[in-house]
Parts: structure tokens; sequence; C-alpha cells
């Protein structure tokens, strides 16, 4: 039930007599479990809404409306209690972090409506049959789903969830719905690769256009790793090989149907797909197409300046040659810029977690401290931080960071643009452009 906090003084709820304390119940029957059946029902033109006062008598409202008017009504609580992951996958992240550190990052979400509302992959392996009639019955679209394989057997074996099978049945009942579904294989050296990835690959895109992308991601693999599965990390070769296999299979296809994680290309060491080949970038929250979008957005703001300053840009080891070629170029534009760039390798999580946004403030630290050459600021990507916090992953404040380096950081917003104008800007006219994060 959704207990109403707030009565609107426009708005239907009004003109119905609702009050502060009231719950509602259902609408058309249904039960009204979280804040998802409001926004549906509220954009809808006629519902029956069922609603208990605060004494429990229990009335019911046949709503008639205009689609762009509201209940006017909000509520104490949205119900969206995170869901959380009932497997234990040989490959989890969480499962290899060190203890100590912030609460959050070790709740293990896997919530059908996060994946909806924010963009989350899930496992569905927690899916209920009512879950899944409601995921069809609002069509809940686009939802982003961790497939890993296709292979059900080896699916339950990877995630050590025996109803890890049921994933093919879901997609087809979703898919044939006309809901939109992005999907994710964490590929695994030497479980899920080769003719599994060949197997999974062929029978998603059975699914296609509703299955719309497959993203394929390098499975992460920190130091702590004690006691769980082992795992090979990824070569050079091995990275050539995943590129030339997923070429192979899109020319297949006839669509760029799977896109590979950046740091394959960077592994490879060849350069990433174009700009075009990424199309509305649904997976860039994912690594997937994150340089050709850089890339682009740099070609586009690149422009004559001047500004006399020596700037230390901070990433992590897998995009260290990207980054320095890019500094490179941006000094070209601007008469009096100088770079450095350092890629520093992950003392806290071990060296073969080689992405920024996974680096701490201790490696960080460290790696400015440790350089000799003179530099008048550092700069470091808005990915190294917590999303509404200048807080690093093992608690280090961005404050605390200036204060042990002694030294003033700049915060690049991941764009090409925010990255020229950030090396190529005079900071007062910097914050005019990009407003505090969390303001954006």
């Amino acid at each position: 039930m959704l207990e109403i906090s707030e009565v609107y003084k426009s708005g239907i709820g009004r003109e119905l007599k609702l009050k502060k304390g009231d719950k509602i119940v259902a609408f058309d029957g249904f039960p009204a479990d979280d804040i998802l059946d409001f926004l549906f029902y509220d954009s809808k033109e006629s519902f029956v809404l069922t609603v208990s006062d605060k004494k429990g008598n229990i009335t019911d409202y046949e709503i008639e409306k205009d689609e762009d008017e509201s209940l006017g009504v909000s509520f104490a609580d949205d119900g969206l209690k995170i869901k959380t992951c009932h497997n234990n996958c040989i490959f989890c992240f969480v499962a290899q972090m060190p203890c100590g550190m912030r609460d959050t990052l070790y709740v293990k979400d896997d919530d059908y409506r996060q994946s909806f509302l924010c963009g989350n992959f899930v496992t569905l392996t927690n899916l209920t049959d009512k879950d899944a009639d409601r995921i069809v019955r609002y069509k809940l679209s686009p939802l982003y789903v961790s497939v890993h394989t296709m292979n059900g057997e080896l699916r339950k074996k990877m995630m050590n969830n025996r109803f890890a099978d049921r994933l093919p049945g879901f997609l087809k009942r979703f898919t044939d719905a006309g809901i939109v579904v992005n999907t994710q294989i964490v590929l695994v050296r030497g479980v899920n690769d080769g003719k599994e990835l060949d197997y999974s690959a062929r029978e998603l895109f059975k699914m296609y256009p509703n299955v719309q992308t497959l993203a394929v991601v390098p499975c992460g693999i920190t130091k702590y790793r004690e006691g769980l599965y082992k795992i090979d990390d990824v070569t050079k070769d091995y990275c050539a090989g995943v590129i030339d296999q997923t070429d192979a299979l899109n020319k297949e296809f006839g669509v760029n149907f799977i896109t590979l994680a950046d740091e394959f290309y960077f592994k490879a060491e060849r350069e990433v797909k174009p700009y075009e080949f990424y199309g509305e970038f649904p997976q860039i929250e994912n690594g997937v197409g994150m340089t050709a979008k850089f890339m682009k957005e740099l070609d586009d703001a690149l422009e004559k300046r001047e500004y006399n300053k020596t700037f230390l840009l901070i990433t992590g080891t897998s995009a260290e040659h990207f980054i320095r070629g890019k500094a490179r170029l941006v000094e070209k534009y601007c008469k009096g810029l100088k770079t450095h760039v350092i890629g520093v390798v992950n003392e806290f999580f071990g060296a073969t977690v080689n992405c920024s946004g996974l680096l701490t403030g201790g490696d960080v630290m460290r790696a400015v401290n440790a350089f000799k050459e003179p530099f008048d600021e550092v700069v470091i990507p808005a990915n190294m931080l917590k999303e509404f916090e200048d807080v690093f992953l093992d608690g280090m404040t961005l404050k605390e960071l200036e204060e042990k380096t002694g030294k003033h950081f700049r915060i690049t917003r991941g764009t090409g643009e925010s990255f020229f104008d950030t090396l190529t800007m005079d900071e007062n006219k910097l914050n005019e452009l990009y407003p505090p994060r969390g303001e954006e």
C-alpha cells in the first residue's frame, strides 16, 4: 500500500477528499505495491482507485480524467526497497572487495524496477511469475539484463542458482510483449567464451530487435580472491581474439548487435570502433562506446586557446596511452598548456583492476606524491568519486586528498568537451560552465 503524505491543491485527489494518512490499496484491483503502480495509473484516463482511510474503511473511486491530469498526491514512502541478489556468481565483484568500505558498496541489488528506472543490470533469477506479469502489464521498457550465457546448465553453475535457467523463457515473454531488452555477458575466460559465446549471441539475436544489444565486458579480478573460483585475467592476444570473434558474429547478423567494453580494445592495443558503430549508445554506462563518444566530443570542442598551466592527469593503466594522446592533442590547440599523464597502478584492488573508476584516494595520493616533475594542479575524472559526493571508494574525501598532496584538484565530467575545457580554461570561468557536481 502507498500511504499518502500530502494532497495537493490542484489535483483529483483534493476533489475526492483524500487525506494525509489515507492509503492507496489498489489500482484496477491490482495491489499498489510501490510508486511504479501510481506512475502507471496516474497517466491513464480511467481506472478504479481503491483507498483505505485511517479507520480502515475501504472506498472504490471510478476515475475518469484527461491523460495529463494527476491525482495530485505524494507518498510517505515510494515502496522501492531494493530487491537483493540471490546469486553467488563465480565472478562477483562484491565478493572480491575487502572489508571496511562503505556499507552501500556491499549491497548486491537485483531489482527489475531499478533496471527500468535507472538502467541497472539484473539477472532475473529472483523474478516471480507475479513480477513477470507486472513487467508485461506495465510494459517496463527498456530493461537491462545480465545474461552471461544462454546455456541454462552453465548459467546455473556460473551463478550458483538453480533458477538461473529460467532466463530464456522470461526474455521470450518480454520481447514478445514488445519490451526492449539490452543484455550483457560478463566474459569469464575458459567458461562462457569461445563456442559458448557464439551460442549465446546467436540465441539472443533470435529475439532481435527487441533484444536490442549484447554488450560483452571482461570479468573484473581483484587481489581479494582467496578461496574463490580461479579466474585467469585476459591478455592482449585473448582480447584480440574476442574482438575478431564478435566482429565475425556481427557480420553474420548483418547489424552491430554485439558491442564490446572499451577495455578489450585498450588491452588488445587496437582502435575502438567508430562513433557511428554504437548507434544511440544504449550501453555507455557499461563502458561500451565511451571512448568513441569522448573522441567525437573532443574533436567537436577543439579550438585555439591560450592558458599557461601545467597539469598532472590521473587515469587507470588501461586508458593511459589513450589519455596521453588526447592530452597532447589539446596541447597543440592551447598555447602555454603542458600536461603530464600517469596511469596509476591500483594497489588497493590489485594491478589487474586497471580502470580509473576503481582507483582510490590512497592510490591517487601515492602517485601524486611520488611524481617528481613540476606541475600546478591535478586533474581526475568524476568517475573516481561517489556520484553526489567528493568521496573516493576508500572513504577518503577530495578535501583530504588535497591536504595530503598539497595540490588543488580539478574534476572532468567524463565528456570530451569537459576534458578540453578543464585543461584550457580559468577555473572561475570553468565553474560558470559546469555547475557543482550533483546539481547538473
